[in-house]
């Protein structure tokens, strides 16, 4: 079993993505999908004159203000474009795609963040009426029965609370639980970087290989979206994952290549 987040950010090459996707898959292969939209969801947010917001919490990590109009931006785009264009190319090259988003059967649920402590110009805000939320259960059974009738499951990041509200959920954190719950050989998660930097921008940096006890000491390196991926990543292993890949999006055959080695292999 596989789980590959397929990262949000632009640059990625998604025909390639899925063309390898369907190989893998056609050569015997089970795998679950998970997606972001970050990049899509910015150029949508713009254009409707809700531009996105993005803070930075008390404990270092990058993420989207998500109040309700932005929740639903999200969810028109996320789970609806990118979703559907998704299944759409998969779906043409013999994958029989189901696409899903958390709320979806509750296979995604959690509890909601109403608040989010912030950092902003060195001084701790409290931003309100935040729709994000964190994942505490997964409906697996759901996932295993798509995937014992043949079907591959790409799921968009949103979640269910257990009040019964959409939230925003973390697209890493998303597939490192899914990962968890299907106690999978390997989540790859791929994005528009080689891996982990240990001078970012240079790619010439990259770190090959991180122990199962060594990614803590690892987070001082990662910038931006990367912290997230590692975050992932220890909750992933810490669940049972059989090894994590920081791969890279924009290569041919990313998943291929990433299960070869190619990326940063934490295990």
């Amino acid at each position: 079993m596989i789980v590959v987040k397929i990262g949000g950010a632009e640059g990625l090459g998604i025909e390639p993505l899925c063309a390898d996707v369907a190989h893998l898959i056609g050569s015997g292969e089970q795998m679950v999908l998970v997606h972001g939209g970050s990049h899509q969801t910015n150029v949508i947010s713009e254009k409707l004159g809700h531009p996105p917001r993005f803070v930075t919490s008390a404990s270092g990590h990058v993420s989207r203000y998500t109040d309700r109009e932005t929740l639903e931006i999200f969810a028109m785009v996320v789970a609806g474009r990118v979703n559907k264009l998704l299944v759409e190319q998969l779906q043409g090259l013999g994958v029989n795609a189901v696409g899903l988003s958390g709320p979806d059967g509750r296979l995604l649920a959690g509890r909601r963040k109403s608040s989010l402590k912030i950092v902003e110009s060195g001084k701790r805000k409290v931003l309100r009426d935040e729709w994000s939320g964190v994942i505490q259960e997964v409906n697996v059974s759901l996932l295993k029965l798509l995937l014992d009738h043949g079907y591959t499951p790409v799921i968009a990041p949103l979640a269910i609370s257990h009040e019964g509200e959409m939230v925003n959920v973390d697209g890493d954190r998303a597939a490192a639980a899914v990962a968890v719950a299907l106690q999978a050989e390997t989540l790859i998660l791929l994005s528009n970087v080689p891996g982990l930097l240990r001078d970012f921008p240079d790619e010439s940096s990259l770190t090959h290989r991180i122990g199962h006890g060594e990614v803590e000491a690892h987070f001082p390196y990662a910038q931006g979206r990367m912290k997230k991926k590692l975050l992932g990543a220890r909750e992933a292993l810490e669940g049972g994952a059989g090894r994590v890949i920081l791969g890279d999006g924009r290569i041919e055959a990313p998943v291929s290549q990433a299960l070869a080695g190619r990326g940063t292999v934490i295990e």
